[in-house]
């Protein structure tokens, strides 16, 4: 029988930790169910009280804890990603002997954050929450982030994308655990498409808007009015009072990006949103969102999307 923990960290998202717990409680009724030993023995692991009661399942505070495992990190509700790991900073040394002592770790959405606190990621794949994965690279550079991926494994860390994808993490863990056979059983359960392994066409483009830099203020702001007319750095920076050296220099270091990557992500989402939104011929959408080349639009918004203009219209446009 496998020791699971599942953390309870201050700011955790109850619909991620609910779902770890159902997929789980399935499993192991289906072995009850047919008088054999339960695969996972789980626990809910503490640094202090907490308001919610899982009473199937005990709470253990993390000192009192052996050795475990297998370590089930979920996704936190809070959007201020640092206060969230401010708060549980309590479990990164726990984290680290865990891990020494050879338990496995797997993390769910914006849980990632939390393992990557603790160092155990560095020069290791990973991936997050699609949205969340700009602040991700910012804040731990030495991880090998992998937007794209629903999820990731390298050694014994895996890591899941956003919201969902947390059942795709799920169900790799039970085949690596319990078998194909009951992975699938489990899927269908649930009614989890098990061949999804991207993420990419979830996500939204979010630039960043916080910052103290003017120069770079007006240049996202000319590239956001005007996407569908410019498409050189000259033009972008024309009436802005700086060198095209300063500003994408200062740009790549503000934004993470460089303008003319700025440029093709804005543009995307405006082709994104009249792929959604309206009955718009392929050709009245490329040349809305910016583009005059139908084959380099198609070759930049597969990259970007992770599957072609027409897929995603059939997948987001309402019926």
């Amino acid at each position: 029988m496998m020791q699971v923990g599942v953390l309870m960290p201050q700011n955790f998202r109850l619909l991620s930790i609910a779902a770890i717990l159902d997929v789980f409680d399935t499993v192991n009724g289906f072995y009850k169910k047919d008088e054999l030993e339960v695969p996972f023995n789980i626990s809910l692991i503490t640094l202090g009280d907490t308001h919610y009661s899982f009473s199937t399942h005990p709470r253990v505070h993390l000192e009192s804890t052996g050795q475990l495992g297998l370590i089930l990190v979920p996704s936190f509700a809070s959007p201020d990603i640092k206060d969230c790991i401010n708060a549980n900073n309590g479990y990164i040394p726990w984290l680290n002997k865990q891990y020494a002592g050879g338990a496995e770790i797997a993390t769910f959405c914006t849980g990632a954050f939390l393992l990557a606190a603790s160092g155990l990621l560095n020069g290791k794949t990973a991936t997050t929450h699609v949205d969340a994965c700009s602040a991700f690279s910012t804040a731990f550079p030495l991880v090998h982030l992998k937007p794209d991926k629903t999820v990731t494994q390298d050694g014994r860390l895996f890591t899941s994308g956003g919201a969902t994808s947390t059942f795709h993490l799920l169900l790799h863990l039970l085949q690596l655990h319990c078998g194909k056979d009951l992975a699938i059983k489990v899927a269908k359960i649930f009614a989890i498409d098990m061949d999804r392994i991207t993420q990419s066409y979830f996500s939204t483009f979010q630039p960043v808007r916080h910052h103290n830099d003017d120069i770079v203020a007006s240049a996202q702001e000319k590239i956001e009015n005007n996407y569908q007319d410019i498409a050189t750095i000259e033009e972008m920076i024309k009436d802005i009072p700086s060198s095209r050296r300063n500003i994408v220099r200062r740009f790549k270091q503000v934004i993470g990006m460089t303008p003319i990557e700025y440029l093709q992500q804005t543009r995307i989402e405006a082709a994104k949103k009249l792929l959604e939104q309206t009955a718009q011929q392929m050709t009245e959408v490329i040349y809305n969102s910016g583009y005059n080349d139908p084959k380099a639009f198609r070759k930049v918004f597969r990259k970007s999307v992770g599957m072609t203009p027409t897929q995603y219209r059939d997948k987001f446009q309402p019926k």
